[in-house]
């Protein structure tokens, strides 16, 4: 099962290696983590997307309440939280397909953020399904370079 916690920490040295470690510590993959201070600068969020059944998901959360630095934790349920995610993708862009990389741009109302002779720059926001479907479009132009911020998400 797929879980996605929030985890509000102080904004510390080494915080972030506790927290982290003691995901791996318990065998649980991450499969997305994102850290950002708050609008608080004392404290920052750690969002963290990992796969792992409801009985070993309870053991890390009861864990993490015990490191000293961490101030509060959500489990996110299903339609819970507003999901969303970041990804800027270089793509291959000659005159014949930057007209059509466009038109998948509009679509998914993506912005171009830099045009090359050979490549363009992409940038899209939204959930996991929208950036996926985004991502397996540009795929047939020939992706050059790709990155993703990580899930971000915040209780409705």
């Amino acid at each position: 099962m797929r879980h996605t916690l929030s985890v509000l920490v102080e904004n510390k040295f080494g915080v972030l290696a506790r927290v982290s470690g003691m995901f791996s510590g318990r065998g649980f993959n991450i499969d997305s983590l994102n850290v950002a201070p708050t609008h608080d600068t004392a404290l920052s969020r750690i969002t963290v997307v990992l796969k792992g059944d409801d009985a070993a998901l309870d053991m890390v959360i009861k864990q993490l309440r015990k490191l000293v630095n961490v101030v509060d934790i959500i489990d996110f349920k299903e339609n819970q939280a507003v999901q969303r995610e970041l990804v800027l993708a270089k793509v291959k862009a000659t005159r014949r397909t930057r007209s059509e990389i466009m038109q998948i741009c509009d679509i998914f109302r993506a912005k171009i953020v830099n045009v090359g002779r050979t490549d363009a720059i992409v940038e899209l926001t939204g959930d996991e399904a929208k950036v996926t479907a985004f991502i397996g479009l540009l795929e047939d132009f020939g992706i050059i370079e790709l990155t993703r911020t990580g899930m971000l998400a915040l209780i409705r």
